[in-house]
């Protein structure tokens, strides 16, 4: 079993980081995964392909191992996006979701309605920007054959409570997009349908990484529109014919993925495993309440929850109008990496946020108490 303590050391990201929501620095694993496997490709060795070749069984029981499903349930897929892609285009009847969602799920869907007409947006109004089990039971229609939530708001970090959704939907379909939490969010995802996740944020991964991960009752009711050659029951790349898709995950894939991505993904998880959830969710926690005390001692508004319970690692800051600013330009001075949007501040930490990385958050926020204290 890893430590956490010995987990936050395969990582060298300078101090400052303060923006993991946006996209997480390389793990040392990650990066000499990565170097590994381009040198077998750089080479080509007799037989050196098979190695590449297995990547993709081992990211599957990688991504098992830390979500629930079974290897066979998964399938990899470069981006969250293209996973949402995946399933909206398959979909039949309403799909009930915020507009306020990150962008992948709202565009997907109104595409594949656009270009299919199967599928209808039904656009949820939320509490206050979250999408909680009330809201969704309050405005479930008998046309509605799905609900699509974020695990985790981009904007606010709220973590949307998966157990409390399930029970109010009944049968239909529970689709999440996990990426703002996966990994440091310890989320029930046996209870979704459908789970897509980027590996580019807190797995740690690179970009070019993902999964599809679907139920198998997802995968009777959600149509592979998008199914590639090597997607088919056929032992061999099928020729001079177009077979059927194959029944499951293994339907929702287009093409060859990249054995080295695969391998990125899985090294990153593998640790993850090894450490588990949990550690990792709990030392988020810890980090983000250091977060929250730093704002508290300089008056800067956190709007962001403060129960650990509704917060994944994500701390949102709104200070004055006239004073956003100010709060920019002294994280900026000071050298932290946030992410500032529409007024708001979002700060997020990891298990390798250190106490340098917090003196320097600290020195920016005096520096702007300073600024603007009249």
């Amino acid at each position: 079993m890893l430590s956490i303590d010995d987990f936050a050391l395969r990582f060298d990201e300078e101090p400052g980081y303060l923006d993991f929501a946006r996209v997480g620095p390389l793990a040392r694993t990650v990066v000499e995964e990565e170097q590994a496997q381009v040198e077998l490709l750089r080479k080509a060795r007799f037989g050196s392909l098979d190695s590449l070749l297995a990547q993709d069984e081992r990211v599957r029981t990688a991504v098992a191992a830390v979500t629930g499903f079974r290897p066979e349930q998964l399938v990899f897929q470069p981006n969250t996006s293209t996973g949402l892609f995946q399933a909206m285009l398959g979909l039949d009847g309403g799909v009930l979701m915020s507009s306020a969602e990150f962008p992948s799920s709202p565009f997907a869907a109104v595409r594949a309605s656009d270009a299919l007409g199967a599928l209808t947006p039904q656009w949820l109004d939320t509490d206050y920007g979250g999408v909680t089990a009330g809201a969704v039971k309050q405005q479930l229609t008998k046309e509605t054959s799905a609900v699509a939530v974020s695990l985790v708001d981009f904007r606010t970090g709220h973590v949307a409570d998966l157990d409390g959704i399930r029970q109010v939907i009944g049968d239909r379909l529970l689709i999440v997009d996990a990426i703002q939490g996966f990994t440091v969010v310890d989320a029930p995802y046996q209870v979704a349908d459908v789970v897509v996740s980027g590996g580019q944020k807190w797995a740690r991964a690179g970009w070019s990484t993902g999964f599809l991960a679907l139920s198998d009752r997802a995968a009777d009711r959600i149509r592979p529109i998008l199914s590639g050659f090597n997607a088919t029951d056929e032992g061999d790349m099928p020729l001079d014919s177009v077979p059927h898709p194959a029944r499951g995950a293994r339907a929702f894939q287009v093409s060859n993925p990249s054995p080295i991505a695969e391998a990125r993904l899985a090294s990153a998880l593998e640790e993850i495993a090894e450490v588990g959830v949990p550690a990792i969710a709990a030392r988020v926690a810890e980090h983000a309440v250091r977060v929250i005390e730093l704002a508290d001692e300089f008056g800067i508004p956190v709007v962001s929850s403060r129960d650990d319970r509704e917060r994944a690692g994500i701390v949102v800051l709104e200070p004055a109008v006239d004073q956003f600013t100010v709060l920019v330009a002294s994280l900026h001075n000071h050298g932290v990496t946030v992410t500032s949007r529409g007024g708001t501040v979002r700060v997020s930490v990891h298990v390798t946020t250190t106490e340098e990385t917090l003196g320097m958050l600290r020195a920016a926020f005096q520096s702007f108490a300073s600024a603007t204290t009249v």
